[in-house]
């Protein structure tokens, strides 16, 4: 959304930092995915943006283009959201064997290697405003593509995890 993330700072006393913002409730919805090719212990970042709320559709186009862009078979690590468990996105899946799934338990996004590059990508866009939607998905889109380029910070992100990677 337009409203800006807001993070802890300082000033000088008196002095009460501000943040000035429209209160505009546009947003950009972000799927995404963190892929590793076990053989060449290289990790990626796959992600796709949108102006309206992710649905099915949405995550069945980011599938077939994982299914595009990646040759070996694909386990897919899934929190229990609703949007996972549509019956057009299970329909899909059953139609390509390729793509595996394996759920997390319950609400545990501590185990999930995406929520931590959503958590960096949060640290490089609080405390900025952005008028549209243009700006603050040009901001987005620079932070995924660095965090995508860092085998350190995806490396960071699986070991932030806790899931086993050498």
């Amino acid at each position: 959304m337009l409203i800006p993330n807001v993070r802890k700072t300082w000033a000088p006393v008196g002095q009460t930092p501000q943040l000035r913002h429209s209160y505009r409730r546009d947003k950009v919805s972000v799927i995404s995915a963190v892929t590793v090719a076990p053989h060449r212990q290289r990790l990626g970042l796959y992600f796709d943006l949108h102006a309206c709320n992710i649905t099915g559709t949405e995550v069945i186009t980011f599938l077939r283009q994982l299914l595009r862009h990646l040759r070996a078979p694909i386990t897919l690590l899934w929190d229990g959201g609703k949007i996972h468990r549509r019956q057009d996105v299970q329909a899909f899946l059953r139609r390509h064997p390729r793509l595996e799934v394996h759920r997390f338990p319950g609400y545990a996004p501590e185990l999930n290697p995406d929520e931590f590059v959503w958590t960096k990508v949060k640290q490089e866009l609080s405390n900025s405003s952005h008028d549209a939607l243009v700006p603050l998905t040009l901001h987005i889109v620079r932070s995924l593509q660095r965090i995508g380029r860092s085998q350190s910070l995806l490396r960071s992100c699986i070991h932030a995890a806790e899931l086993r990677w050498p």
